[in-house]
């Protein structure tokens, strides 16, 4: 056996390429258990009747203090790997500036779940929606996640909204941007890309796909990075289930209603009703 593992090991080596395990003892990556820990601690100190079961009687400060403390480990770690020069001290400005902008995550999310409750008959209560619905807790993480990725955290808000996308099955890049009253119901399926806008007051049911339609390459035929891949969607939109709207110069007007299974690489007037009809 031990002549069997020695040969194993030595030939994951001779394929590891750049992902040799030398560089992970001076410069692991972030532990994503702990950054699950931070996004835990925030959703606790933004919304306790939701979230606070596991730190009941922690006060906000302490609460806050904890949070802060381990994202900044784990951010120092992030950008260590990156290279960043001086990881300890770019992690304490990030840190700080993200502190400064959870009162507006917070209004926002409230806005969020306004619009659930408001949207869907089926919501009894406000509490309901906050307790109960996965759309809200995929939400709640990303306003969390845009806020650091704006901020050029690296990698920790990728692992924030993949949690969020594996609890819920609703996978919403950090990077995209969405609007006030931001409305998901039933959720699962449902894809936004790093470079759609959402604007405000705008519905997404389960399945829908925000994406792109195909990538520019470089001269290598390497997928070109940080261009605009994905859907513009305005204000006061609705989209059901299914649906699928791809293109970065694809733009969805204020008002319009998009049907379920509908296939889109187009853009679409204001106040357009647009329905899938099956051709014979």
């Amino acid at each position: 056996m031990t002549e069997l593992v020695r040969k194993t090991i030595q030939a994951l080596q001779e394929t590891n390429g750049n992902q040799g395990t030398g560089r992970m003892h001076h410069c692991p990556p972030p532990d994503r258990r702990k950054v699950i820990r931070v996004v835990k601690d925030l959703q606790a100190l933004l919304f306790p009747m939701s979230f606070r079961r596991e730190v009941p009687d922690m006060p906000d400060e302490a609460l806050l203090e904890k949070a802060l403390g381990l994202l900044k480990a784990e951010l120092a770690s992030a950008l260590r790997f990156r290279d960043e020069k001086d990881p300890e001290k770019a992690a304490g400005a990030v840190c700080e500036a993200f502190a400064g902008t959870l009162p507006r995550i917070r209004e926002l999310l409230l806005k969020d779940v306004e619009a659930l409750y408001e949207g869907d008959p089926a919501a009894v209560s406000r509490e309901e929606v906050m307790i109960c619905y996965p759309g809200f807790y995929a939400i709640s993480i990303y306003r969390l996640a845009h806020e650091l990725y704006l901020l050029d955290a690296p990698l920790i808000p990728r692992i924030m909204t993949e949690f969020a996308h594996e609890k819920t099955g609703i996978d919403i890049h950090p990077g995209a941007t969405v609007g006030e009253y931001f409305f998901i119901d039933h959720g699962t399926g449902i894809v936004v890309g790093e470079t759609t806008t959402i604007g405000d007051h705008v519905k997404l049911y389960q399945g829908v796909t925000l994406g792109a339609r195909s990538f520019e390459l470089d001269e290598n035929g390497n997928p070109v990075k940080k261009i605009k891949r994905h859907p513009d969607i305005g204000n006061h939109v609705v989209i059901y289930a299914n649906a699928t709207i791809l293109g970065g110069d694809t733009v969805i007007g204020d008002r319009c209603v998009i049907g379920g299974n509908t296939w889109l690489t187009r853009s679409v007037a204001v106040g357009s009703v647009v329905t899938y009809r099956e051709e014979c």
